[in-house]
């Protein structure tokens, strides 16, 4: 269990497990877009899948653990910032495979996961090439939700890793230094 002095080991592994996994994905999903580099999506697929596992293990573990006590007193501003960014990062990091599956899976194209197929691509049979949504309104509605929050994600994000150095080289508080164990 966490203390007000460290963070427990498993605290830590799940951090930076899930905080690795997301800016990878974010940072191939925007490259996947931007480059139309379709032969990258089974894998960002599979480990969509395969980070959802640390994210679900992660929410578990932060409500059963409760949030890290302040390495020190803050200003109320801050307190609320954090509060925000946080709750930002934990939805978004469970939105984001969601979304991705239901776009995936309910558009047609099937869930991968390295080689397995967890839901089967439903091909067009006038044109295999081409395939038929399983349900076309949830699709598109996973499909704004993974694109509106990886912007958002990608944002708290930003905020997340500015104010880790904030605590680090202005308050020079052991915020940081707690998160990677020291």
């Amino acid at each position: 269990m966490d203390t007000p002095t460290a963070l427990s080991k498993q605290t830590i592994v799940l951090h930076w497990i899930v905080a690795i996994g997301m800016i990878v994905m974010l940072a191939v999903g925007v490259y996947m877009e931007e480059n139309k580099a379709y032969e990258l999506y089974p894998l960002h697929k599979s480990f969509g899948v395969l980070i959802v596992v640390f994210v679900l293990w992660r929410i578990y573990w932060r409500a059963k653990n409760g949030w890290p006590t302040p390495v020190r007193q803050y200003r109320p501003v801050e307190i609320k910032l954090s509060k925000i960014v946080h709750w930002l990062l934990i939805i978004g990091t469970i939105l984001m495979p969601i979304s991705g599956m239901m776009m995936s899976g309910l558009g047609g194209h099937g869930i991968p996961l390295f080689g397995l197929e967890l839901v089967a691509r439903n091909p067009d049979p006038a044109d295999p090439s081409k395939v038929i949504a399983l349900n076309e309104t949830l699709a598109q509605a996973g499909k704004a939700m993974h694109g509106l929050g990886g912007n958002v994600l990608i944002a708290a994000v930003l905020l997340h890793i500015a104010g880790a150095l904030k605590h680090h080289m202005i308050d020079k508080d052991n915020t940081l230094k707690r998160m990677i164990g020291k």
